[in-house]
């Protein structure tokens, strides 16, 4: 499974949008990588985390790895959105996209990619690295068991990011 991650999204799916220095800004997304790769030593999958670099970037889309996780920031006049859709083009159905953005759901909704909201994978997150692993699989193994009550089909999106979420 490889996850394509909205960065801002994520890195603001849980606060107000308070304006933020260049230096708290780095501090965020330095945070939010040392999350992922310690989320990522526990799920053993490929992280690729997008960020903006359109407004004041470099002029070519700039690449890096950190901590096991690839980060990729969009050039100068391309937003994150584009090089999310393009990866999740590429990637195909064996990937997963964490957004909130509507946009960009809907797209890899018609590329037939997961889509995750961030404020749930964020949630996700924190209760994995809270938890631990073994806790984690005990819950997963609980989830599974079956409810009364009526059933009732579920559509295809919903059934692509329960599935997600499940191998998450």
């Amino acid at each position: 499974m490889h996850l394509i991650v909205d960065g801002y999204n994520l890195l603001h799916a849980d606060r107000t949008l308070v304006p933020l220095n260049p230096i708290q800004l780095q501090r965020e997304r330095d945070r939010l990588v040392d999350q992922l790769s310690a989320y990522r030593s526990l799920r053993q999958m490929e992280i690729t985390v997008v960020f903006d670099g359109w407004q004041g970037g470099w002029s070519t889309e700039k690449r890096e790895r950190k901590k096991g996780i690839d980060l990729v920031f969009s050039k100068l006049g391309e937003k994150a959105d584009e090089v999310i859709k393009r990866l999740a083009r590429e990637k195909g159905a064996g990937a997963t996209v964490v957004t909130s953005d509507r946009e960009i759901s809907r797209y890899a909704e018609r590329m037939a990619v997961a889509v995750i909201p961030s404020d749930q994978f964020r949630e996700k997150i924190e209760n994995t690295l809270m938890k631990g692993e073994k806790d984690f699989q005990d819950e997963e193994e609980r989830s599974g068991e079956k409810k009364k009550g009526p059933s009732r089909m579920l559509s295809k999106k919903e059934k692509r990011m329960r599935s997600a979420l499940k191998k998450l």
